[in-house]
This record gives C-alpha cells, structure tokens and sequence, in this order.
C-alpha cells in the first residue's frame, strides 16, 4: 500500500488550528448549558425550598397549641439532635451556608471533589435547616440556598465535564441568593461584595447569566412579588440627616456586636467558646432552651425566619418595642448552636424592630421608612456587605424613594461596626474550612 502523500506545512497548520478551534467551541457549548441548566435546576430548588420552609416553620406554632410548655421540651431535644445529626454525619452542612462557598472558591478544583458542595450535603442542609425551622430555631434559608445552588451548578459541570473554576461556585451562590429573595440585582451585588476575592470579566458574565437565569425560573412559578411588602413612603432631607447617623451607629454596634461574639465562637478565642465546642451536643441543647423560652415569651414572636414581622413593620404598622432584643437573643442562640441555617433572614428582621424602636423618636417621619433605615443598618452591622443590604431592601420592597437614606445608613452602619468587629462575618467563618496556610493567609489580609 503506497504511503499517503505527505500535506504541505501550512495545510497542517491550518488543519491543527480548525481541530483546536473546533474543540474550543465544543467546550464553550459545554460551559453554556452546564450554566444554563444548572441556573433552572437551582432556581427550582430554591423555589421548593422556600414552600417547605414556610411549611415547617408552622410546625411549632402547632405544638405550642397543643400545650404552651411543649416547645420547652421539644425544642431543646430537637437542637440537640440536629447538631449531633450533623457533627457525625454532615459537618460540612453546620452553619449559614455562605462561608463553605468562600472557602470552597479558594481551591476550586479541588473543592469540586470535596464536602463543602457535594449534593450529600446539599441535601442534608437542606433537610436539617427544615427541620431546625419546626422546632423554631430563628435561622433564615438564604445561606442554605446558597451552598445548596453551588453544589449543583459544581454537580451539573462535572457531570458536563466541564472544569470547575471560582466562577462557577461565584454564579451558583450569587443564583441561590437571586432565587431565594426574587432579587437578582442582589445576587450580583452578593457575588461581588462577598463571594469574589478577583471578580474577572468571564466570572462577571457567567453570574450574570446564572442570576438572570434563576431568577427567571422564580419569576415565571412565583410571580412578580415583593418579599417583604411594599413600601412607597419618601423621606425630607431633613429627617435623614436625623436619622441616618442614629440608625447607622445603632444598628451597626448591634450588628458589629453580634459578629464579634459568633467569630469568637468560632475561633474559639474565649473560654466559654472553647467549652461550647469541648460538648456541642449539649451547647446545642442549651441554645435551644434559650429559642423555646424566648418564643414561648413573646407567644411565638421569634420563632422562624421572621418574614411576617418584617413585612408587618415594613409596610408601616406598630409593633412591639420587645421584638428587637427577643428575636436578637433568638437569633444569636440559634447561629452559636452551629444547627444549619442562614443569618439573612433573621438579621433582616432584628433590623426591623431595630428600625420599629426608632419610630417613636421620629414621630413626623415614615415608620415603613425608618423600620428599612434599620434593617439595612443592622443588616450592614452583621455581614459588613453595604450594597447588596441596600439592593435587597429595594428589590424586596419596591421602595425606591429610599434608595439615597439606605445607601447612607448603610456607609455609617459598616464603619461603624468595623470599630467594633474588623473581621467580616463571612469571611473569619470561612477560615476554619480553609486549609491552614490558606486561611493564615486570609487572616494575614483582613
């Protein structure tokens, strides 16, 4: 057989090129229904997330019915078994959700293969952080959403085989934050302040398609609704110049505060930290001892996410003046119980009835508007993330006439809660899921 006559030099190259062309192009298609059917798939998760939560949130309102003395039984028993559920089994599940995502961005090859997003423990999130909210715990589901929405954008790559880089873990957590609020303008300030250490042009446009892309999904099953009501009020220049700096330093020392003691859980700086973390189990019963009372005091004020609260303060009502300290204290046991769920939520309504305390002080202004002048400056105060706190609030609210006030609130309530905890929240929890040289590295830039 007489060999194939030999191509001429620039025949190859130009063969070589249209093959490496060619298998670029197919990875590119890869890349875009990975990112595609991974933003649908998530955006439906979240939307039958957020039916089951509101769903077994009810549950202890039941159990109070039968007897008020129950929730002091179940409650505590339920926390217990849940963080032992999840210390055994699920460690990676404990907690918000968001700082797994941060750290899982720092190696994201690696982390692909890892605990921090796989389905096994996006499940197991999502089945505890229920099951934290019938029995009242005061936690939120938007970080659940969020580690839930990367494991399966990373679950949909893979099985694409296509290469998991930072931005997939970006889009996914920054889709999870859109679907779960109906927000995406949020979910792109999320990805920025929070989950982006370097956010480059192709993680830009990646997100941005995720984002849009799930909160479509949302849009067309859930409607075209506001999270927390509608608030249409506008504010004098006058009275924001009055009110601004109150409630930026007031919501942001509560917020600062509160960081500071969940960072010192976490790092495990003080003694009472280090014997929480010694007997888990039993801290976890303790904290929800603290739920159950608290509830059960206020007739089941601080049980759950707080959505109805807020919504209820936002759109101008009155409401008790002990809401703000009680759902703290919820809010506070809840997240150092180490049970999963998010921080979101209930920040957002500590912040409500924050902004209710101010609204006798400023009796000539808008009680919708000031109630939202202290949610986004206690918001501000916990995870120190300004633009995404004010987006939220007004794609949440449709309360555009704010938009000057919160972003001013918002700069005072981050400065202030910088004096009093100069890590972010997010970002020192992310630390402990890091590998060691990694996260004294981070502890070397904050």
């Amino acid at each position: 057989m007489p060999p194939k006559p030999k191509l001429p030099r620039w025949m190859r190259l130009w063969q070589l090129r249209l093959n490496r062309r060619a298998r670029t192009e197919v990875v590119d298609i890869r890349r875009r229904i990975a990112m595609v059917g991974g933003a649908v798939l998530l955006g439906l998760v979240a939307l039958a997330f957020a039916a089951a939560g509101d769903h077994a949130q009810r549950l202890i309102f039941a159990i109070a019915g039968v007897a008020w003395w129950l929730p002091l039984l179940i409650t505590p028993a339920a926390f217990a078994a849940i963080v032992w559920t999840a210390t055994r089994y699920f460690p990676e599940s404990r907690g918000s959700g968001i700082p797994q995502i941060i750290a899982a961005g720092r190696h994201p090859e690696t982390s692909a293969k890892g605990p921090l997003v796989s389905l096994r423990t996006a499940f197991a999130k999502l089945g505890l952080t229920l099951a934290t909210l019938a029995v009242g715990g005061s936690v939120g589901r938007e970080g659940p959403t969020v580690q839930v929405s990367a494991a399966i954008m990373v679950a949909v790559h893979r099985l694409l085989r296509v290469r998991v880089t930072a931005g997939v873990f970006i889009a996914g957590g920054a889709a999870g934050v859109a679907a779960a609020f109906n927000t995406p303008l949020a979910g792109i300030a999320f990805a920025i302040e929070e989950l982006a250490a370097a956010y480059e042009q192709r993680v830009a446009v990646l997100t941005m398609g995720a984002v849009l892309i799930a909160g479509l999904v949302s849009l067309s099953i859930a409607g075209d609704y506001v999270y927390f009501g509608v608030m249409r009020e506008t504010l004098p220049v006058i009275d924001v110049l009055m009110i601004a700096p109150v409630a930026g330093i007031g919501g942001g020392l509560a917020g600062g505060v509160f960081a500071r003691i969940v960072l010192a859980a976490s790092d495990r700086t003080a003694g009472w930290a280090r014997r929480a973390a010694a007997r888990p189990v039993a801290f976890a019963a303790l904290c929800g001892m603290v739920v159950a009372l608290v509830g059960v005091a206020t007739h089941g004020g601080t049980w759950g996410t707080g959505y109805d609260v807020t919504k209820f303060l936002v759109e101008g009502h009155q409401g008790k003046l002990w809401f703000f300290p009680a759902k703290f204290a919820a809010a506070l046991a809840s997240t150092l119980s180490g049970a999963p769920g998010g921080i979101f939520a209930p920040s957002l309504a500590v912040g409500a009835g924050f902004g209710n305390l101010l609204t006798p002080i400023f009796p000539g202004s808008s009680a919708g508007a000031v109630v939202m002048m202290g949610m986004v400056a206690y918001f501000v105060g916990v995870v120190r993330a300004p633009l995404t706190a004010v987006i939220i609030l007004i794609e949440a609210t449709a309360a555009r006439g704010v938009i000057l006030p919160l972003f001013a609130t918002a700069l005072i309530a981050d400065w202030t809660s910088a004096q009093v905890c100069p890590t972010r929240l997010y970002h020192g929890l992310s630390r402990r899921m890091m590998p060691a040289k990694t996260a004294a590295a981070r502890q070397g830039d904050a």
